[in-house]
């Protein structure tokens, strides 16, 4: 292999990394406040689950925002 040829792989096993991270982060994330909203709704003990639907939501709106400043940021650069 050339050089050039180990820098792509190299280039690319830092890719995956970075997004089997960013995916693992997300998959936790939504657990985390899954089980939270679940969670406050038992101690409310509504008869409507809101937080189980509300802060999952509230984490993917975060997480988008969140993507879209990061990819913007890199693209002015």
């Amino acid at each position: 292999m050339t050089e050039q040829q180990d820098r792509k792989n190299v280039s690319n096993k830092n890719l995956m990394l970075q997004y089997a991270s960013i995916g693992a982060q997300i998959v936790a994330g939504l657990l985390l406040f899954i089980f939270g909203g679940k969670w406050i709704d038992s101690k409310l003990g509504w008869s409507v689950p809101v937080f189980i639907w509300l802060l999952p939501l509230i984490f993917i709106i975060g997480i988008t925002v969140k993507a879209i400043k990061d990819t913007s940021k890199k693209r002015d650069e």
